[in-house]
C-alpha cells in the first residue's frame, strides 16, 4: 500500500558499545548478546535485520543460520558476495537457510568497494570488472532458485548444467536487495534485484538517486521498492537526543578520526565518497540536514548519518523520505539492544506501518496491562500517540 513502511534493525557483529571509537563501555560480539538483539526486534515487531560483511564482521550466514531457529517472525538480511562465493554454492546456501527459518531469508547483495580487503580476500578486480561480475552471479543464482538447470559461460563465470535440487521456500527466491551508487551498479540493480537501497544522504539527494534508480529499472520494464540505511538517535526531547549524538563521539579525538577517513579515502566506492562528502571528516559539518547528523561517519564506513531527534521529529523526517518513495528502512543505533527497545517504543507509533512491522498475533499495539502494575491494583492508563 503506498505510504506505508517497513522497518528493519541491524546485528552489530563487528561490535557494539555506548561510544565510538572506545572500549569504554565497549560490548563484545557474543552470541548470547546478538541472541537478544535479535530477539528483542523480533519481540518489538521489526520487520527484519540486517547483518553487515566484511572481514571486521563475524560471518552472516553463520550468526543468521545460529540465530533463526530462536526467533519466530524475525527476517534475515543476509550478503551473497559475488566474486568472494560461487553463485551455484551460494545459491544452494540460500535455498537452505530459507527452509530452516520457514521463509525468512532476505539477500542483500555485496560487491565490495574496500580494493585493499577485496585483495586480503582474493579479489583483484577493477570497480565496473566487480560489477560486472555481480551481473554474470545473479544470471546464474536467480536461474538456479528459479529451478532451472543452468549452462552458463560468461567472461568471468561459468556453469554447466547447474542445479538447485531442494528449492527456497519463498518462489522463485528470496528478495534481492542492492545497495549501488554508480551507474555500473545502478545498472546491475535494474537488471536484477527487487529492493533498491540507499545510505541516509539528505531528501533533495536521496531523491535524484532514486530517480536515476528509477528510471533504469523503467528501461528493463521494472519498477522498484526502496530502502534507505540510517542510524538513529531518538529521545523524548529534541535537547536530550542531541546531547545523546555529542555523548556518542565524545571520546573521539582528532587523530582517530584522521586515520579513521585516510582508510575511508582508499574506497572506490562511489557511496562512500558519497557519505564522505557530506562533513569531510570536519566535526563542525555535521548537521548536514534538519535531523540529519553525519557524526557516524567520522570513522563507520558505509551508513555514516543518523536521525537525531524528538520522536516526533524522527517520524517527520521519516515521513519525508517515505514520500519519496522510500516503503522500508533499515535502521540502528548504540548501543543496538537498547535503542531497538527505545525507537520501537517511541517511534514505531507514529509511523504509517504495514501490518509486516508490528506484532499481529498480540491484536492491538501495546494492548495491556502495559508496564508495572502499580499497588497490585492499578493498572496504567494506556495513551495513544497520534500518527
Amino acid at each position: 500500500m503506498s505510504g506505508q513502511t517497513d522497518v528493519l534493525w541491524f546485528l552489530p557483529t563487528h561490535g557494539d558499545g555506548r561510544y565510538l571509537g572506545a572500549q569504554e563501555g565497549a560490548r563484545a560480539v557474543s552470541l548470547p548478546y546478538l541472541r537478544q538483539i535479535a530477539q528483542a526486534a523480533d519481540e518489538l515487531g521489526y520487520f527484519g535485520v540486517l547483518l553487515p560483511t566484511g572481514r571486521s564482521c563475524e560471518d552472516s550466514w553463520v550468526v543468521a543460520s545460529a540465530l533463526a531457529p530462536l526467533t519466530r517472525r524475525l527476517r534475515f538480511l543476509v550478503a551473497v558476495r559475488p566474486g568472494l562465493q560461487e553463485p551455484a554454492a551460494a545459491a544452494r546456501m540460500a535455498a537452505t537457510l530459507d527452509r530452516i527459518s520457514d521463509g525468512r531469508l532476505l539477500i542483500n547483495v555485496v560487491t565490495g568497494g574496500d580494493p585493499v580487503e577485496l585483495r586480503g580476500d582474493g579479489v583483484f578486480l577493477s570497480h565496473d570488472e566487480r560489477y560486472a561480475v555481480t551481473d554474470e552471479f545473479l544470471h546464474i543464482w536467480r536461474n538456479l532458485l528459479s529451478g532451472e538447470t543452468v549452462t552458463y559461460e560468461g567472461r568471468h563465470l561459468r556453469v554447466e548444467d547447474g542445479r538447485v535440487i531442494f528449492p527456497p521456500v519463498q518462489r522463485p527466491y528470496p528478495p534481492l536487495y542492492f545497495g549501488g551508487s554508480s551507474e555500473a551498479g545502478i545498472a546491475v540493480a535494474a537488471e536484477h534485484c527487487d529492493v533498491y537501497l540507499t545510505w541516509g544522504e539528505p531528501p533533495a539527494l536521496v531523491a535524484e538517486k532514486l530517480a536515476a534508480a528509477r528510471n533504469a529499472a523503467a528501461t528493463k520494464g521494472k519498477t522498484f521498492s526502496f530502502g534507505i540505511r540510517l542510524h538513529v538517535i531518538v529521545r523524548e526531547t529534541e535537547a536530550a537526543a542531541w546531547d545523546a549524538a555529542e555523548s556518542l563521539i565524545s571520546r573521539l579525538d582528532d587523530a582517530t578520526i584522521a586515520r579513521a577517513q585516510a582508510t575511508l579515502k582508499r574506497q572506490d566506492s562511489v557511496g562512500q565518497s558519497r557519505m564522505m562528502s557530506l562533513h569531510g571528516g570536519d566535526r563542525s559539518r555535521l548537521v548536514v540536514s534538519p535531523n540529519l547528523w553525519a557524526g557516524v561517519g567520522l570513522v563507520r564506513g558505509g551508513a555514516g548519518t543518523a536521525l537525531v531527534g524528538s520522536p516526533d521529529q524522527v517520524a517527520d523526517r521519516m515521513k519525508e523520505y517515505i514520500d519519496l518513495g522510500i516503503d522500508r528502512f533499515i535502521l540502528s543505533g548504540y548501543p543496538h539492544l537498547e535503542e531497538a527497545y527505545r525507537f520501537a517504543e517511541l517511534v514505531f507509533p507514529k509511523l504509517p506501518l504495514r501490518a509486516s512491522t508490528g506484532v499481529p498475533t498480540r491484536g492491538a499495539r501495546n494492548d495491556g496491562p502495559f508496564g508495572e502494575v502499580m499497588a497490585n491494583d492499578i493498572v496504567p492508563a494506556r495513551r495513544v500517540a497520534a500518527h
